[in-house]
């Protein structure tokens, strides 16, 4: 997924609804007022700056606590903490000096950690946290404050988690799954045929980045520990990709199967092993062919697997149901679009006996009941706005709804308050006496005890740093588990944001924000930079601290203690507020965004505070392909920085292309339009171009590409790269240097 989470303070009828711009309520905190500081980039990627806006590390055991690391607090002092939910009270915490010591006993000095980190896994109980440390797996017994080794091997294992009971853990090494008795010490290899491209549990690159959201592990404990459903994937006719570094004095080389546009997959199938026998089964797929497994989750009988399953065009979403004994297959649904099909959120309702499902069917998405044969049963919720999750990045609404059964309710989030907002709801199984439990305008991401008596809330709002809550089911606030840090910016006077919306040229209202400086005066005229990302379903215009993928609230206000105003703009694809938006792109991606893009920079322009000849525009990944589209179908920027952008869809990968563009051969006139590299010689304006030399996200070749073009042209740009990072360019050295030669740019430029 083309995307990036940078964040300088860290780690959806057709008609948008209107915007609400209410006050801030309770949780924004009042600070006394305190001497002024200059804002730095350098005070961004401080510790201190980091630790404001840093989201905790939380797990909900089944006795209903909750376990919290919180990676704002100095590495010195974080450890895992246990609250209990019904008293609001912090019950204990992992020893981290007796932890780090024990640890400190089975690793080399060179491989020992500084602090104590959160686990890859957690158990049900909270009782074993699983790590992966130097290629090898750990355990670390919670209660008891000490580490054991369980793997010392040669060769690395990944991706490791315990069986919900605790009893086991599972892990990949070599493109094999293993799993490991704890009471024993035994370990056993449940799959064969791993290596030489070929991995069982692991996921293939596409994957990883695309379907199951940076997540190791290829495969699902069933709720009773006792089988895991995996996914088996066959990298071998992918084609191979290479990186060259700059040392040692004969450079290495690295490779990856990266499969680009129109070109082979992974192939990939669901396998269920029965942990106790090694006895495998694997999906027969024979009459639903498929290109894409895109989730899997165990329904409570264990006996059955939902598996969502697309074709390469992503135009028909098949829900399956796969029998654990003999991998057979039962269609449940099939939902089609004839531009593409988002992920479902899926969650059981009587032990199985219904599903709980989302669905785009009409326009919006929203959660409907079905029967495991596929009859509809009720639409739960309703009305001109979308269900959305913890993210709601590029359409699916994973992560956003919770069951109770017992109280015959749902709990979910979703846009109906305003687009820019995510609240949480409850609303009965029968679809009835929906009411709004989120209290504080912004941005609530929630996640409910295994009971559904309580709920942790990270909420932040434009203006207002998060915290993190634990209330009641109601919405009571029964504790501050992390406050507000607005203490730490609170010295630096930041100047608020407002969103309001700006008319598209037929009218619509494009959500829109807006920073201006300290003393803004009306009459004066000041330059303007228009931070963008674009892409569809993953707005920039949130009402949250952290507000888009790129653009942040520090280096907005370092912006505007230069004397510049920050500006945003939706074009309505990216809105997420409806499928019926996101699909204005299809088979256009990029083209179809400009025309909105232009209408709110049109707007800015002819404010009588903006400088129509000095107006900038910025932005990471997908906002970097749409500065390169804005800056070469347009005359309306006078500079403008790319970091890390698409500049020809044929460079990029099947499974996020393929959604919006389809194949190469399917719309060559489409891949041709789009193609910013084509169209180099048309920039207009100062380009900053900014890459990684290890990019195995967007490769720098898109970078390059366009760099020949505009050296053909002879079009003078600048450019900066940055050995072997990332597409993140994520360490604190490489942040603070680009972050500053941004601002260089633009007073050079603006």
């Amino acid at each position: 997924m083309m995307r990036v989470r940078l964040h300088l303070v860290t780690a959806l009828p057709l008609v948008c609804l209107p915007l609400t711009v209410a006050a801030q309520t309770p949780r924004e905190l009042t600070v006394a007022p305190q001497t002024a500081r200059e804002l730095t980039v350098e005070w961004a990627y401080s510790d201190e700056g980091q630790a404001v806006s840093k989201p905790p590390h939380t797990a909900w055991t089944s006795n209903g606590d909750v376990l919290l690391l919180d990676d704002g607090l100095p590495s010195g002092e974080r450890t895992i903490e246990r609250w209990r939910a019904s008293s609001g009270r912090r019950v204990g915490s992992v020893d981290r000096a007796a932890a780090l010591a024990s640890l400190s006993a089975l690793l080399p000095a060179a491989d020992r950690p500084e602090a104590l980190g959160w686990p890859d896994s957690i158990d049900r109980e909270g009782k074993t946290g699983l790590y992966v440390l130097a290629g090898d797996v750990f355990a670390l017994d919670l209660h008891a404050s000490r580490f054991r080794r369980l793997t010392q091997t040669p060769q690395a294992e990944s991706a490791a988690r315990l069986s919900p009971d605790g009893r086991r853990a599972a892990y990949v090494r070599e493109g094999d799954l293993y799993v490991y008795d704890l009471a024993s010490g035994t370990e056993r290899r449940l799959t064969p045929d791993g290596g030489k491209g070929v991995s069982n549990g692991g996921l293939p690159w596409v994957y990883w980045e695309e379907v199951f959201d940076h997540d190791d592990a290829g495969y699902w404990w069933s709720e009773d520990s006792s089988a895991i459903a995996f996914l088996r994937s066959d990298e071998s006719a992918v084609d191979t990709v290479t990186f060259s570094d700059f040392q040692p004095a004969v450079p290495r080389t690295i490779t990856q199967r990266y499969p680009k546009a129109g070109d082979a997959n992974p192939g990939v199938r669901l396998g269920i092993v029965e942990v106790a026998t090694g006895q495998t089964v694997s999906m027969d797929a024979s009459q639903v062919p498929y290109e894409y497994v895109l989730g899997v989750r165990w329904l409570p009988d264990g006996r059955r697997v939902a598996v969502q399953l697309t074709n390469r065009d992503q135009t028909r979403l098949d829900l399956v149901l796969v029998d654990r004994s003999s991998g057979k297959v039962s269609r449940l649904l099939a939902d089609e679009d004839p531009a593409w099909v988002n992920q479902k959120e899926i969650q059981p309702l009587a032990g199985g006996r219904e599903l709980l499902i989302s669905s785009e069917r009409g326009g919006h998405t929203h959660l409907y009941r079905y029967t495991p044969e596929g009859a509809l049963v009720k639409a739960v919720t309703r009305g001109d706005w979308s269900v959305r999750g913890p993210g709601g990045f590029y359409g699916a609404p994973l992560g956003s709804a919770f069951v109770d059964e017992k109280g015959g309710t749902v709990y979910f989030t979703a846009m109906e308050k305003s687009p820019v907002e995510r609240q949480l709801y409850r609303v009965r199984l029968d679809g009835s006496d929906m009411r709004r439990i989120s209290r504080e305008d912004g941005t609530h991401r929630v996640t409910f005890s295994l009971d559904r008596r309580f709920y942790l809330d990270w909420h932040s709002s434009r203006n207002t740093p998060p915290s993190l809550t634990l209330d009641s089911a109601d919405g009571t606030e029964r504790a501050v588990l992390v406050p507000s840090r607005a203490d730490r910016v609170a010295p630096f006077r930041f100047q608020p944001a407002d969103i309001f919306t700006v008319p598209a040229a037929d009218g619509f209202p494009l959500p829109a924000r807006i920073v201006k400086p300290a003393g803004f005066d009306p009459s004066h005229k000041y330059p303007v930079i228009v931070y963008v990302y674009g892409g569809p379903g993953a707005p920039t215009v949130n009402d949250s601290w952290d507000y888009s993928f790129a653009g942040n609230t520090y280096f907005d206000q370092i912006l505007v203690r230069r004397g510049c105003i920050v500006f945003s703009v939706d074009n309505r694809s990216a809105t997420g507020a409806s499928k019926i938006l996101e699909n204005t792109i299809a088979r256009r991606l990029s083209d179809a965004e400009l025309p909105d893009l232009l209408a709110g920079v049109r707007w800015v322009k002819a404010q009588p505070w903006a400088d129509p000849d000095r107006v900038g525009i910025w932005g990471w990944s997908g906002g970097g392909s749409s500065t390169l589209l804005a800056m070469t179908r347009s005359s309306e920027f006078k500079a403008g920085i790319a970091i890390a952008p698409v500049t020809d869809w044929h460079f990029y990968d099947t499974k996020f292309t393929e959604t919006y563009m389809k194949t190469p051969s399917e719309n060559p006139d489409g891949y041709a339009e789009t193609s910013h590299v084509a169209r180099a010689k048309d920039l207009h304006g100062r380009l900053l171009l900014v890459f990684g030399t290890y990019d195995d996200n967007v490769h720098p070749q898109n970078s390059l590409a366009f760099i020949d073009e505009l050296v053909k042209a002879d079009k003078p740009f600048d450019l900066m790269i940055y050995p072997m990072r990332k597409h993140t360019i994520e360490d604190r050295a490489a942040r603070v240097h680009l972050f500053n030669k941004m601002l260089e740019f633009w007073k050079n430029n603006l």
